[in-house]
């Protein structure tokens, strides 16, 4: 089953986006991811919104923000990998060739990472993966780099540790981040919005003309990118919005079961929620979510 994502955008109108909608801002180097997400929620008048992973305050790029009914759904976007590119400093001048042999040796595939003071998770030592580190240019001191990695991943922290592995410090000096799981700066159909522009498709919104804010609405559907959808039948959905788990005979087709896997529900292009297959002999699956439709 492929989700038609333009096709449910152009079914509802901006206020039904606006309940249930994603935004990818390009965040600007100063403020806190909060203060960003708290923006885009003031300057739409909307009840509640939700970044997905957040940026130092310095960092820029790729943020993002849930809107409204979509926040229920940041935990399942959170870990997806992310995409880097920003200047290392070392604090010696370096040459590429031997930075590049200290990556491959200790700082590729699966490492150990000691989040660093100032952050919001428990300081104890965790494996994330770095899928790429590949250094793009030298001038000196400064490195200029581009690092794919798991949800998690200090990069700030990446850069300390590489400087003490080489035996002469390094820290960096700037970072963007240029793609967080399905979401892009550059996207075709979603590229990310500065603020600016975002508050000009606001405004222009408030004066009768909802042409540019559509345009950046992304419906939360798109959650079906992250997790396989399944197709389920409208016969039992009043009973599955309250609780009921999905049986076998609820599905449009037969699907091989694969326990613990999420999944993402739909009726028709109605999404239902997030599900985890439980492959017990009379459940197909378990709700970890579900969309209660508006009265």
């Amino acid at each position: 089953m492929k989700v038609d994502i333009e096709k449910i955008k152009e079914g509802k109108s901006t206020a039904e986006l606006l309940e249930f909608s994603i935004v990818n801002i390009d965040k600007p180097s100063g403020p806190t991811s909060f203060d960003v997400s708290d923006f885009v929620r003031k300057t739409l008048g909307l009840r509640k919104t939700s970044h997905f992973g957040t940026l130092d305050p310095k960092v820029t790029g790729v943020l993002p923000v849930a809107l409204n009914r979509a926040c229920k759904l940041t935990g399942y976007f959170l870990g997806e990998d992310k995409t880097y590119v920003g200047i290392a400093r070392f604090h010696e001048e370096v040459t590429l060739p031997r930075v590049e042999k200290v990556i491959k040796e200790k700082f590729s595939g699966v490492i150990k990472q000691l989040p660093p003071v100032k952050s919001r998770v428990k300081r104890e030592v965790r494996e994330r993966e770095v899928h790429s580190f590949r250094l793009l240019e030298a001038d000196g001191k400064d490195v200029l780099f581009e690092a794919k990695v798991q949800g998690g991943t200090y990069i700030r922290k990446l850069i300390d540790d590489l400087g003490k592995e080489m035996e002469m410090g390094a820290h960096m000096l700037e970072l963007r981040r240029t793609n967080a799981g399905i979401f892009y700066e550059d996207d075709e159909k979603y590229p990310s919005v500065n603020l600016y522009d975002f508050e000009k498709a606001a405004e222009e919104y408030k004066n009768g003309n909802d042409s540019l804010l559509r345009d950046i609405l992304i419906p939360a559907e798109i959650i079906s990118e992250v997790y396989d959808p399944v197709l389920i039948k409208e016969k039992n959905l009043k009973k599955i919005y309250t609780g009921k788990p999905i049986q076998p005979e609820d599905l449009e087709e037969k699907i091989r079961p694969e326990k613990g896997k999420k999944i993402s529900v739909f009726c028709g292009e109605k999404f239902v929620g997030v599900y985890e297959i439980a492959s017990e002999k009379d459940i197909f699956a378990k709700s970890k979510f579900t969309l209660q439709p508006i009265e």
